[in-house]
């Protein structure tokens, strides 16, 4: 890792984007141009925020808004992980640092099942958009089954503490969660100590 300064650059532009209190929509739409800029480099996630688990995917926090308009997740998974179909009932921004993704999108049918719409892959550098009410449910996985790939989330919300759902596709049966974090600790975005020059 050669600096944290782009997540920290992210964080600081994404908050400036807030403070202009913009419509969700124009949040989400600037935020992507910045979180394309993140993602355009794979040298600052530190290793810790980058590490598999052998079982299940992992969703580490990077930062989140002190007032939880917004939240910044690195998620990584191992050869063949992926979720289960599920919403975020917030609207979200998907950035490739890593690997390969697989996005399966799903709708709703009159009955409550769900049928798949369409499958998408993530390249490094490329951004998609996540919003409630649009393309809210999906399935997600590694493309890979033989190397890791990490995805940089960012969600409008905290959202290791947003009520969500799993859904059986066939039945529609819904399972409420909470996602939490994969771990406690976050990375420090403003310790300039190894640096010459202050803030």
């Amino acid at each position: 890792m050669s600096s944290i300064a782009p997540l920290r650059d992210f964080v600081v532009g994404l908050t400036k984007i807030y403070d202009r209190n913009l419509p969700e929509e124009a949040v989400q739409q600037e935020g992507a141009a910045l979180l394309r800029a993140l993602v355009a480099r794979d040298d600052w996630l530190p290793d810790e925020f980058a590490r598999p688990h052998p079982e299940r995917y992992s969703q580490y926090l990077l930062h989140c808004d002190p007032l939880e308009r917004f939240s910044v997740v690195s998620f990584v998974w191992g050869p063949g992980q992926k979720t289960p179909l599920h919403d975020h009932r917030v609207w979200g921004l998907i950035g490739m640092l890593r690997g390969r993704e697989s996005e399966t999108q799903y709708r709703q049918a009159a009955d409550g099942s769900f049928q798949e719409t369409e499958t998408t892959f993530l390249e490094p550098g490329e951004v998609a958009a996540l919003t409630p009410g649009v393309n809210d449910y999906h399935r997600v996985a590694n493309a890979f089954d033989d190397r890791v790939s990490i995805s940089i989330h960012v969600y409008g919300a905290n959202i290791g503490g947003v009520a969500r759902a799993t859904y059986d596709p066939v039945t529609g049966a819904e399972k409420a969660f909470i996602s939490g974090y994969s771990s406690e600790d976050v990375p420090n975005l403003w310790d300039r100590s190894l640096k010459k020059e202050a803030a």
